[in-house]
């Protein structure tokens, strides 16, 4: 695979056929199992965790190249296959939709069982969807949600959305492997079909700003609408970039939830982030300001890294062949199955099977 290809990912819409989706979820299974029988656990959520890692693991299972809905499709394959393996301490939650808004529920449910305080695991549920909705300004809104933690509370997430206009779509993912902060730079990865304007408000190179804003939120409700108010009236001298972010804000709009965050006063700017009614276009009106009165640095840096690349289901590169689909399947359940018995030896052929399978 090579990472300086840039591909156009458009937004599909349906669901994967019930022959299909039936044998991705076998496939996924025995692939996972595999893999944590003879890496391990971490190493597998580590592995989800990275965009094109995931991206051919979904290509593998027989998705469209150039799908939006590999996303959405192999999370929930993985999620049915998982709710078959037992023993091995990985769960996953939310979905697609309306499964996402039970993410919450699910986590309590799998932490009950494992005596677990799931209020952590809920919170980083709920923060890093509000980042990437709300603090990356760049056009995408969420509407697939997947937590994945194991027993002993590591987890990823992986959540795509989808532009205004509906053509496009957006991966992140999240790992607690390598999060030092929720809002410094915190992605393991973002894939996109294209590069958008982002105003990026969790860039590492802003904390200042951040405190900034964070103070502004606690300012008089007044003084920053009649700020913001000014801005919004000499709209036409302000950089472009700027009025893309302030065109569709209504002063108006702003008072009531000021006025929340001036009573809450929040503490940092994550808090700010996780207050109940704090949208994409109060931070950016905060933003603005701190920038444009106050002289505040932001960023405009897109963070996505690279395109979706790379399937199968509608016929490119090539049609599925469901002899050898099933085939593969049966293959990879006997070398599962007698692994358990025989670890050491019989893993092995997996190896023997890559190292072949790269000769051509």
């Amino acid at each position: 695979m090579y990472k300086n290809f840039q591909l156009d990912l458009p937004l599909h819409y349906g669901k994967a056929p019930k022959w299909l989706f039936d044998r991705m979820v076998k496939l996924s299974k025995y692939i996972s199992e595999a893999i944590i029988i003879e890496f391990g656990r971490d190493y597998f959520l580590k592995q989800l965790s990275d965009a094109y890692w995931f991206q051919s693991l979904g290509c593998a299972l027989g998705f469209d190249w150039h799908s939006s809905g590999l996303t959405t499709t192999t999370c929930f394959a993985l999620k049915k296959a998982f709710s078959e393996l037992k023993g091995y301490g990985i769960f996953f939650c939310g979905g697609k939709g309306k499964a996402s808004r039970k993410t919450p529920d699910e986590i309590r449910l799998f932490s009950e069982k494992l005596n677990l305080n799931p209020e952590d695991l809920i919170y980083t549920s709920k923060i890093v969807a509000k980042i990437d909705n709300n603090a990356l300004c760049d056009g995408f809104n969420l509407y697939h949600h997947t937590f994945v933690f194991t027993e002993d509370k590591k987890w990823i997430v992986i959540q795509q959305g989808m532009s205004s206009n509906e053509s496009w779509a957006r991966r992140y993912h999240w790992s607690s492997f390598n999060l030092s902060s929720y809002v410094s730079s915190p992605h393991s990865d973002i894939v996109s079909d294209n590069f958008f304007t982002t105003l990026n408000l969790v860039d590492k190179d802003i904390g200042k700003t951040q405190n900034l804003i964070t103070e502004l939120s606690s300012r008089e409700p007044a003084k920053n609408i009649k700020d913001f108010c000014l801005l919004k009236e000499n709209t036409a001298k302000l950089p472009s970039r700027h009025r893309v972010f302030i065109e569709d804000i209504n002063p108006k709009f702003l008072e009531k939830i000021f006025l929340k965050t001036y009573e809450k006063r929040p503490k940092d700017f994550q808090e700010l982030i996780g207050l109940e009614g704090v949208g994409a276009k109060t931070l950016r009106a905060l933003a603005l300001i701190s920038d444009l009165i106050y002289g505040a640095p932001l960023s405009f840096k897109d963070p996505a890294k690279y395109s979706f690349c790379h399937g199968g289901k509608d016929g490119h590169p090539y049609k599925i062949k469901l002899k050898d689909y099933d085939k593969t399947i049966g293959i990879l359940e006997r070398i599962v199955n007698k692994t358990k018995l025989e670890r050491s030896e019989k893993i092995s052929v997996l190896r023997r099977l890559y190292r072949f399978y790269n000769k051509y």
